[in-house]
């Protein structure tokens, strides 16, 4: 894969982003490479590849942009868990290294459409209200599926199924599966359940008229509605540029501690 353009992207509101943005930039300098620098409110196109520092919510937008254009974006985590990051700053020169080198891949993440809107992680649905539940009644393809009395409900790719999802009991999908999960939020009913289906099904949910709902792309934009909502497969895809070898199961072990030593108290 031939790269020319390089560019770096960092979160004025993260804790070190502009810190680590001049060093990484220096780095490039130092193997001569002069790449752009811009802050997440600046996003710009014209880029071969992108660095991204900061939290995952830095890199779901900065992915979510750079989607039409095709462009890799590389996380580099300063956040708390960073599932969508690669390095962390203490590694940030040796994965420099390795993709200059060109030891990496390029992953194509499936995303969310609802209107001009896309979402790489998860579109959250949710009364207005706060602590008030709703009804949300669910149709795949046109069929009634089930009626959800719930907080809220979560479609989410297989991206997002380690986020919002995960929380709310919903399961790990890994990331190179063609599916969505829809996770109701604290349902008031035990048989209501997550639901694992193909990219291929459109989904549509409506609410209650009276009240005014809102739907969250990625927990960063805001729509309001008040009527129903449809959800499918976006025909753009996030391109995160992952270094050779990487490993899900071991991002899983490593993420939530599955490889921790279980420890009894008595």
């Amino acid at each position: 894969m031939f790269m020319k353009n390089f560019a770096v992207c960092f979160n004025t509101n993260v804790e070190h982003s502009i810190e680590l943005k001049n060093r990484l930039l220096n780095i490039l300098c130092a193997r001569g490479i002069n790449a752009d620098a811009f802050a997440i409110d600046e996003l710009k196109e014209g880029f071969d590849f992108v660095f991204v520092t900061g939290g995952d919510g830095t890199i779901l937008k900065t992915a979510r942009f750079y989607a039409k254009s095709q462009t890799p974006v590389f996380g580099i985590n300063l956040g708390r868990l960073g599932f969508l990051s690669q390095s962390s700053k203490e590694d940030i020169e040796k994965s420099v290294d390795k993709i200059l080198n060109g030891k990496f891949i390029v992953e194509d993440r499936i995303m969310l459409q609802s209107g001009s809107y896309t979402a790489l992680n998860d579109f959250v649905l949710k009364c207005s209200a706060m602590g008030r539940t709703s009804k949300f009644i669910l149709k795949i393809n046109g069929r009634p599926v089930c009626d959800y009395l719930a907080d809220g409900v979560i479609v989410s790719t297989p991206t997002g199924s380690t986020a919002y999802g995960l929380s709310a009991g919903g399961p790990v999908l890994t990331p190179s599966l063609n599916a969505f999960v829809i996770v109701p939020i604290c349902p008031h009913t035990l048989t209501s359940r997550p639901l694992v289906i193909s990219d291929s099904e459109k989904i549509c949910i409506s609410v209650d008229e009276t009240k005014k709902h809102c739907l969250y792309a990625d927990g960063q934009e805001l729509i309001q509605f008040n009527k129903e909502i449809s959800i499918e497969k976006s025909s753009y895809c996030g391109k995160l540029a992952l270094l050779e070898n990487s490993d899900f199961y071991s991002v899983l072990r490593d993420k939530l501690r599955w490889g921790a030593p279980f420890k009894y108290n008595y």
